[in-house]
This record gives C-alpha cells, sequence and structure tokens, in this order.
C-alpha cells in the first residue's frame, strides 16, 4: 500500500517500530506490556480484540483495491476438486472428470472479461476468485493469459493450502473471517458466476442469490454454469411449487453452458427488480 503524506506533524508510527528495535536489552523493555500495541502480536489476537481485527480485515483489502482503482468486478465461484481437462485422468469421481469441461469455460470467460477489462485500464470487471485451485484456478489463470490483473480472496484453512500461481500477487489477499470474505467478493460484484463445485460454492451462491432476492443488494447478472448439474441437484421448481420461493425468484439467474453465452447474458441482462 501506497504512503500518503503525512497530514499532521506527529512522529510517524514507522519511525517508532524502528526505533524500538534499538532499545536496550532489558527486563522492562522484554516484557509483554512494553510493546507498541499495534506491533505486539498476542495482544491483536486476544479475544477482546475481535472488533478491531474484523475491521482490519475489512480495511486492508478495501484500501490495496482502492489504491489499485478496481471499481468494480466479476465473481467466480465454483469447485476446487474440478481439474483442468489436461489432467482429467487425476480426477477422484467420473462426474468430476466430466465437469473438467467448466474449468476450460471459466479460464476462456475470464480470459474474455479480461480483454474487456483491459479497455478500462483494468479497473472495471476485474476476475476475482477465491484464489485456490480447480475453478478458481481456471479464472485467474484465463486473466493472466488476457495479460490482466486479478483478485483472489484466499481464507486459512485447516489444512495447507497456498494460493494458485495465476492470482495477480499484489492482489492475492488472505482471511480469518469468512464472513468479510464474502463482504468483499460482493461490494464491487458487477456479475455472479456460479460453475459446478459442493458445499463452498453452494453457500457463495445461495447468500449472494438471498442478498439479491431479499433487496439487500442491486440485481446484477447471475449465471449458472451447467443446467444439468444444478437441476440434478437441486430441485428449483420445487421450491416455488412449495412457495418457499416465489416463481419470480427463478427469474434471478439464468443457466449458461459457454464462456461466449455467458458474455453475451451479462450484456443482455435486465438488472430491473423482478416483477
Amino acid at each position: 500500500m501506497k504512503d500518503d503524506s503525512r497530514k499532521h506533524p506527529f512522529r510517524d508510527s514507522q519511525q517508532d517500530v524502528k526505533a524500538v528495535r534499538d532499545i536496550p536489552d532489558t527486563p522492562q523493555t522484554r516484557a509483554p506490556a512494553y510493546r507498541l500495541a499495534f506491533t505486539d502480536h498476542e495482544f491483536m489476537c486476544r479475544e477482546e480484540l475481535r472488533p478491531v481485527r474484523l475491521q482490519l480485515e475489512l480495511l486492508k483489502p478495501q484500501l490495496v483495491m482502492d489504491e489499485r482503482g478496481i471499481e468494480s468486478t466479476i465473481v467466480l465461484f465454483g469447485g476446487a476438486r474440478i481439474p483442468e481437462p489436461a489432467k482429467k485422468d487425476t480426477a477422484r469421481t467420473e462426474t468430476l472428470a466430466e465437469l473438467t469441461k467448466y474449468y476450460a469455460e471459466a479460464q476462456t470467460f475470464a480470459r474474455l472479461m479480461t480483454e474487456r477489462s483491459m479497455t478500462s485500464y483494468g479497473r472495471q470487471n476485474v476476475i476475482v476468485t477465491g484464489g485456490g485451485p480447480g475453478v478458481m484456478e481456471a479464472g485467474n489463470r484465463g486473466a493472466a493469459e488476457a495479460g490482466g490483473q486479478s483478485i483472489g480472496l484466499n481464507i486459512v484453512l485447516p489444512h495447507e493450502q497456498a494460493p494458485n500461481e495465476y492470482v495477480t500477487p499484489d492482489l492475492c489477499f488472505n482471511f480469518h473471517y469468512f464472513a468479510i470474505r464474502k463482504m468483499h467478493f460482493l461490494m464491487r460484484a458487477a456479475a455472479i458466476c456460479i460453475f459446478p463445485g459442493g458445499f463452498g460454492t453452494l453457500d457463495e451462491m445461495f447468500e449472494s442469490l438471498t442478498l439479491i432476492q431479499t433487496g439487500r443488494m442491486n440485481r446484477i447478472p447471475f449465471l449458472l454454469f451447467g443446467k444439468e448439474f444444478w437441476e440434478r441437484i437441486i430441485n428449483w421448481d420445487a421450491l416455488a411449487e412449495a412457495g418457499t420461493i416465489s416463481p419470480e425468484d427463478l427469474q434471478l439467474f439464468k443457466f449458461v453452458e459457454t464462456a461466449e453465452e455467458a458474455v453475451a447474458a451479462i450484456d443482455a441482462w435486465d438488472t430491473s427488480p423482478c416483477a
């Protein structure tokens, strides 16, 4: 992040951070109480500091993306377990092997949208993914192939994980709080694209749909790649027939199969509220 010119006469915090490294080593200076509060890891991780950590996790990516001039994003959600077509034989199941075609579609879609983004100097319609493998990797990979930037919103998980190699390094974030990560997915969203996936993808899809359905978020293009997959695992019509959702809610999203179809759907999308 850039350093803004100082707007006050007080000593800069970074100067004190450096100065503290040169203080005499005594029992007093080694004591936890003596540490500067904002550099004290144990203090910052205390239970009582959760509100501060939530604020910092919201603020850091916000500042970085603002400084990069990013105005809008295209969100890609999808399964981490879907390999690229060239590695189809490594898929855990036959179904995952068949779903590798959506890795390719995500890659192509991200490339097409990034080529468009570059006409606005990379400020609009920037691809954002969860930064991991599978469909997420495909999205960042397509953006990199187009020569553009893309965002990765990673999350710390119990098992070892590293960001995929195609995320723009300066836009590769890591989160502790799922809720704050979700906010950053949607705060700049100009379109949401859902590819086949598991619990995480379903969670992200339904939370986003609920925000739009309840009017807590503006209606934006909402595309589900793979009609056969989605209609197999979710009986959308049954929800409407049962009255648990309104028939009009089924207009909040559209099924697509290819990257080109998705681009056309975004261009033609009616963002006015459903009747």
